[in-house]
């Protein structure tokens, strides 16, 4: 009836599995829990206790293959028509979890967004700038998420009926970065697929360090500019990206760029202390997009 499907990555995913397994079996409905580690690094021992729990299995892939292919394996490798797709970092927060998904398993083909939370707790300096932006950014009360269902769909936590992923499915050609879920809600709603959001959230339990923080969303705007400059999506379908489609248009990349690359010792200063403003991130975000657009026009051949 359904299948609980986890891509994992230098990750630790035994007891997330086992609380799942605990819950569905409670339900007696027909369940798979399938798991593929996608060629970690680091070799976790307790994952392969996964495969001695009932109807769960893991495995670990021999060679690297990205975030949108793995997704895209777990469901082919799928039986049953209902997915829920869990990231590996996250645990559910209430033990109604599974069931509050089953309510909506019915002959409507449609998505079905659980949302997130972040721990209430601040955690250590290094890890600030990551979770301030999580609460603010990404951890929506459902009923702010159904105001705009796909822009704030994340692939963290999701229910969807096997016919709808074979439609859309994670593209596979866009680079190992960021923003595969941008796309791929995108792609949902130039399909005018059906996005249910409900309050059913998962922990994000993976908070990245300042460093890491910083060096993914320059991965993630790279990804996203790949995405605009291959026109997979509009433009003006981010708040980010439309923004820079103005400073394009008005022929101020050049003066944004100096901006950036002026300022970004004092932004970062602010990024990593203990009270990072969001505005100054968003700045630095829609700086450094518009310093790689300027080196790519620097270089432009002439005709």
């Amino acid at each position: 009836m359904i299948s609980i499907l986890i891509p994992t990555y230098n990750y630790t995913i035994y007891s997330l599995v086992s609380t799942i397994q605990k819950q569905i079996e409670q339900t007696g409905i027909e369940y798979e829990i399938i798991c593929l580690d996608d060629a970690s690094n680091l070799i976790f021992l307790e994952n392969e206790r996964i495969n001695d729990l009932p109807h769960c299995n893991y495995k670990k892939l021999e060679t690297n293959i990205g975030r949108s292919k793995i997704r895209n394996l777990l469901a082919k490798k799928s039986k049953y028509d209902w997915l829920l797709y869990l990231d590996a970092d996250v645990m559910p927060k209430n033990y109604t979890f599974i069931s509050e998904y089953l309510k909506h398993i019915n002959n409507e083909i449609k998505v079905v967004n659980g949302g997130l939370l972040y721990r209430e707790e601040k955690p250590e300096k290094e890890k600030v700038l990551r979770w301030i932006y999580g609460k603010s950014r990404e951890a929506l009360p459902y009923q702010t998420r159904q105001k705009n269902p796909y822009l704030s769909f994340l692939t963290l936590n999701f229910l969807i009926h096997k016919s709808v992923f074979r439609d859309v499915s994670f593209d596979e050609t866009i680079p190992n970065f960021r923003h595969e879920d941008t796309l791929f809600s995108y792609n949902l709603m130039q399909k005018n697929s059906t996005i249910i959001h409900i309050d059913n959230p998962i922990y994000h339990l993976g908070l990245d360090n300042f460093e890491d923080a910083i060096q993914k969303e320059k991965e993630s705007l790279t990804a996203l500019k790949h995405l605009i400059d291959n026109r997979l999506i509009d433009v003006n379908y981010l708040k980010i990206s439309k923004v820079f489609s103005r400073i394009k248009q008005y022929k101020l990349l050049s003066i944004f760029s100096f901006f950036y690359k002026t300022s970004q010792p004092l932004f970062l200063n602010n990024l990593s202390s203990t009270t990072p403003s969001l505005f100054i991130f968003d700045l630095y975000r829609l700086g450094y997009l518009c310093s790689i657009e300027n080196k790519k026009e620097d270089f432009k051949p002439l005709n």
